[in-house]
């Protein structure tokens, strides 16, 4: 591979504490692999502890990196969320980068036992929630990296619809998955512009159109899709797609980069989305304690 960072084992992490979220998902494998050579313990944060216990030894016979452990939790609930936080808090360890990779791409409109739209809990409230939880584990020189979506240039955040439905009116995937991208990436930047005097670096990354579970729709032309689509777009360990992604991701991860967030493939906000953000970001904190959650997880004090 040209032009791409080659960890070595125990080159850059040193045995430094990394959490990358679905991480038995088709990038966060690779994501997770590179992470494990470039010698960070992982924990690899997944929904179905069976298919991330199979992950995971494949990839500590791969990487020879055996620091690689499980903790599951369901981004669906914000209990599971909060309760794997509470589980990785107790462990009063430094919480050297946070990988925030789960998504999906719900074929249709579902609530959670929280009352929020599936995709708005597994894209944007779930990360939102351990990100800010996690935060008193994390010091100067930790990194948190949001996988964000050139597609938030069509979202557009209605309140307090976003958070029950997704969008306005009739229920259409694209535009709801597109929707918790613009609001993860004003988070994204809120957050960054918070931690910056910690030494605390936010940053997103988009890794593109990629082939993997995520694009499949469950329905009839699917057949069709895996015939005329996917042979056209990458998938997440190609050679073609390392250089322009997961190169960029490493240097996320790896590299000292400005506390400005980074965020590729993806044109910076302009002013109103920056007014936006603000906005974003108080409102989602509103929604937490509507939703139950103490103050003193998502309240100014906790930064």
């Amino acid at each position: 591979m040209k032009n791409c960072i080659q960890p070595k084992s125990h080159q850059k992490g040193h045995g430094k504490l990394a959490v990358i979220t679905g991480a038995d998902g088709g990038m966060g494998i690779e994501i997770t692999r590179y992470v494990a050579k470039a010698g960070f313990r992982v924990i690899m944060m997944c929904h179905h502890r069976n298919e991330a216990e199979k992950a995971r030894q494949i990839l500590i016979d791969e990487t020879g990196n055996t620091a690689i452990e499980v903790l599951e939790a369901d981004f669906s609930s914000l209990k599971s969320v909060a309760q794997a936080a509470e589980q990785l808090l107790t462990r009063q360890e430094c919480i050297a980068l946070l990988m925030n990779n789960a998504g999906t791409l719900e074929t249709g409109r579902h609530l959670t036992e929280d009352g929020l739209e599936q995709t708005v809990s597994v894209n944007y409230v779930a990360p939102y929630l351990l990100t800010r939880k996690l935060l008193s584990c994390m010091k100067k020189g930790s990194r948190i990296v949001n996988m964000v979506s050139c597609t938030y240039a069509i979202g557009r955040l209605d309140f307090p619809d976003f958070f029950t439905q997704g969008k306005k009116g009739r229920f259409w995937r694209i535009p709801v998955y597109s929707n918790t991208k613009l609001a993860l990436t004003l988070f994204t930047f809120d957050l960054a512009h918070r931690l910056q005097e910690r030494g605390i670096r936010v940053n997103a990354a988009d890794p593109g159109v990629v082939s993997t579970n995520m694009i499949t729709m469950h329905q009839w032309f699917d057949p069709l899709t895996d015939l005329f689509f996917r042979p056209f777009i990458r998938s997440p360990a190609r050679e073609q797609l390392l250089p322009s992604t997961c190169c960029w991701m490493l240097k996320l991860i790896l590299v000292q980069v400005p506390f400005k967030p980074v965020v590729i493939l993806v044109r910076y906000l302009t002013g109103t989305h920056s007014i936006a953000k603000q906005r974003n970001f108080g409102i989602t904190q509103r929604q937490l304690l509507k939703n139950g959650y103490k103050s003193s997880d998502v309240i100014e004090n906790v930064l």
